[in-house]
């Protein structure tokens, strides 16, 4: 009777041990995002429902519901505030960067990870390395190079600046995603008569599609929230992104105290980012998974 006893009590005392692991993995677990999502959740929807108040209302109560869904606010920040320009600037900027580094990183990763040459590791290893410079030691020999060039003060320069400083990533991650592809296809492809490009453009760059859409989402959001080398290398109103927009509604705001605008002006900023990471989430954790599996 006291052995069978025995036996029980340590059974007990592993299922206990068994649950407190389990609730422990848990709080370790899901927690922490638990509490960080709540946090963003509570501040993404007090924003949301500030930016349909009137002033007078944010003045009365920050924390009342709003009494009637006001868009005054979006209205004067997409047509007094210049918030259409800034989100046009942004968008035809952020969507031009992106299809050129899928390009060219995609060829330049391909190459260097398909042909064997002399020196394809040190030329990778290079583009390692440009990932490890920061931004700001760049930003004066940035200026000077596209003032010589004719190209400051323009879209187009800073799109070349984005497309120059985010080309390391973009080169290294897809490296990961071009060794995964079976060398047999390649080779039956190219017994098949197909050329090196044809090869590139309808077996590589195709199967390579979770890494493209990898780079892409983060590209974008790099450029999309960039703010550092657009300020220093823009300089007129007209050509102003986001990022440097939301900086000047800040500083009208203090003029005159227009707390709904610049709420609506926040709301327009999040809305294409948040949209394009909804719509390619499931897409970014696969391409993640892949590069880190098999890369």
């Amino acid at each position: 009777m006291s052995v069978a006893s025995g036996e029980s009590l340590r059974r007990e005392r592993r299922s206990i041990i068994w649950l407190l692991k389990r609730i422990g993995l848990f709080i370790f677990q899901y927690v922490p995002g638990l509490v960080w999502l709540s946090i963003s959740l509570f501040a993404v929807g007090w924003l949301a429902m500030t930016s349909l108040k009137t002033n007078q209302e944010i003045f009365a109560g920050v924390w009342n519901l709003p009494k009637s869904f006001f868009l005054g606010g979006y209205i004067r920040a997409l047509r007094q505030m210049k918030m259409g320009y800034f989100l046009m600037n942004s968008a035809v900027l952020s969507v031009t960067v992106v299809l050129t580094l899928n390009i060219i990183g995609s060829m330049s990763a391909y190459v260097l990870t398909r042909f064997k040459f002399r020196g394809a590791r040190i030329i990778l290893m290079y583009f390692i390395s440009g990932m490890a410079i920061p931004g700001l030691l760049i930003v004066v020999p940035l200026y000077l190079w596209l003032n010589r060039l004719g190209l400051l003060d323009s879209l187009l320069g800073l799109g070349l600046v984005y497309v120059g400083v985010s080309l390391p990533f973009s080169t290294f991650v897809l490296t990961g995603f071009y060794k995964t592809i079976p060398s047999e296809i390649i080779d039956a492809a190219v017994v098949d008569g197909a050329s090196d490009f044809g090869v590139f453009w309808r077996i590589a760059f195709p199967l390579a599609r979770p890494g493209i859409t990898t780079i892409s989402i983060f590209n974008f959001l790099g450029v999309w929230n960039e703010y550092l080398l657009a300020l220093v290398l823009l300089h007129t109103p007209e050509r102003t992104t986001l990022p440097l927009g939301l900086y000047t509604l800040r500083m009208q705001q203090q003029m005159t105290t227009d707390w709904t605008s610049t709420f609506a002006a926040v709301i327009l900023a999040m809305v294409p980012s948040l949209i394009i990471f909804l719509i390619l989430q499931e897409r970014l954790a696969a391409g993640l998974t892949t590069g880190a599996l098999k890369g």
